[in-house]
C-alpha cells in the first residue's frame, strides 16, 4: 500500500491499528489514483492467496477533501506529529462506512467536486449522511473502477437504476426501491451495496 501512496505524491501521517491515514497535499486526483492502485495491488495479493487456498482480504478506503492542521501533539513524555481537524474526522468516518455499504472505495461530494475529470472514473451516488455536529449532509459516492471487469460493467449498466433506487429509498418508497435493487442484483449478485440496501428496504416493508 505504501509504495502506491508515495508514487502518487502522498505521505503516511500515521498507522492506526490496521488502518493507514495518508495525506495528499497536491491534488485530489493523486489521492484517487493512489486508492485505485492500492486496490489493484490487493487484487494481485489476493490472487496469490487464492492459490494457497486462503481467504481474500478486503479493505475499505475513504477519501475526503478539506482543510486540516498539521502539527505536533502530546506532552513531555511523548510528542507526535499528526493531522487534526474536521476533514480528518470525516475521512475516518467515510472509511468506516465502506463496511456499512460493503464497498471498497468511497469519496465525499467535496472530493468529487475537486476531481479534474470525473468521467475518467467509474462512480455512482451511494448515499448522503450527516456528519456529527454538522447541519449539512455529506454526499457519498462509490468509485468502482477497481472492481472485477464483469462486476464493473454491470454497475455501469445498472447505475441509473441503482441511483434511482437510492432516491426512492430516501423518499420512503421502500417497495419501489426494493424492486429496483432486486433488478440490480439479478444483473449481478455480487453488487454488495445493492444487496445491503435491499435488506434495509425489507426491514420497512
Amino acid at each position: 500500500m505504501e509504495p502506491q501512496i508515495k508514487y502518487y505524491g502522498g505521505f503516511i501521517d500515521k498507522y492506526i491499528g490496521d488502518a493507514i491515514m495518508a495525506l495528499f497535499p497536491n491534488s485530489v486526483n493523486d489521492a484517487l489514483k493512489a486508492a485505485i492502485a492500492m486496490l489493484g495491488e490487493l487484487k494481485k495479493y489476493n490472487s496469490d492467496r487464492e492459490q494457497k487456498n486462503l481467504k481474500p482480504i478486503r479493505i475499505g478506503i475513504g477519501l475526503h477533501t478539506g482543510n486540516l492542521i498539521l502539527g505536533t501533539v502530546g506532552g513531555f513524555g511523548r510528542m507526535d506529529g499528526t493531522a487534526i481537524g474536521d476533514a480528518v474526522n470525516l475521512s475516518s468516518r467515510v472509511e468506516g462506512l465502506t463496511k456499512t455499504y460493503r464497498v471498497s472505495l468511497l469519496i465525499t461530494h467535496q472530493t468529487l467536486a475537486h476531481i479534474d475529470n470525473p468521467l475518467e472514473y467509474d462512480l455512482r451516488f451511494l448515499d448522503k449522511v450527516k456528519a456529527k455536529g454538522k447541519a449539512k449532509a455529506v454526499g457519498l459516492f462509490e468509485v468502482f473502477s477497481a472492481d472485477p471487469p464483469e462486476l464493473k460493467e454491470t454497475k455501469i449498466f445498472t447505475k441509473e437504476k441503482f441511483e434511482t433506487a437510492v432516491l426512492l429509498y430516501h423518499g420512503g418508497s421502500f417497495e419501489q426501491a426494493a424492486n429496483l435493487f432486486q433488478e440490480c442484483l439479478e444483473s449481478h449478485s455480487g453488487d454488495r451495496a445493492a444487496r445491503g440496501y435491499l435488506e434495509r428496504c425489507n426491514l420497512y416493508n
